[in-house]
């Protein structure tokens, strides 16, 4: 068996005037990710680290935030697309073992939604999708929310 490991990260800036989506589902909040698609940060990671574990480069390569069909696209299908493209060189996910840093909206609320919405994404069971949440303690950027970040790994396996 051929296994393989990846990680990925991702940050955008919180904005007035646009929706908040992570995890590939709509969260509440009075502020959004500024970005050329949805800017969901965990799904962003998720792809970084897929891409990085089969050795496909990475997200701005497959989808620039330069082209017009990615204008505003939903991650889900960038996701999607991203599970086939690894699969095109044999790969499949294993699992996703991923971290959301942000001070507000906390998420732990909606992890559960997150790992469902992504696994009928991948094909995958939700067991296979690990997600928590933290705070930077009101440090950095994050704790002064300004923006959120995301950090995933990934194992793929042939």
């Amino acid at each position: 068996m051929n296994i393989r490991v990846g990680m990925g990260f991702d940050v955008h800036r919180l904005v007035e005037g646009r929706d908040l989506w992570i995890g590939g589902i709509k969260i509440d909040h009075r502020l959004g990710l500024l970005g050329h698609s949805d800017a969901d940060v965990l799904i962003h990671a998720i792809c970084d680290a897929l891409l990085g574990a089969a050795n496909m480069r990475d997200i701005g390569y497959h989808f620039p935030d330069t082209a017009a069909e990615t204008d505003g696209m939903d991650s889900k299908i960038i996701l999607k697309k991203t599970v086939e493209l690894i699969a095109t060189k044999g790969y499949r996910l294993v699992n996703i073992d991923s971290t959301i840093c942000a001070e507000r909206p906390k998420m732990n609320p909606h992890i559960p939604q997150m790992q469902q919405t992504l696994a009928k994404v991948i094909g995958c069971d939700p067991d296979q999708i690990s997600i928590k949440a933290t705070t930077t303690e009101r440090l950095g950027f994050t704790g002064r929310e300004e923006g959120i970040s995301a950090y995933a790994v990934v194992l793929i396996e042939k």
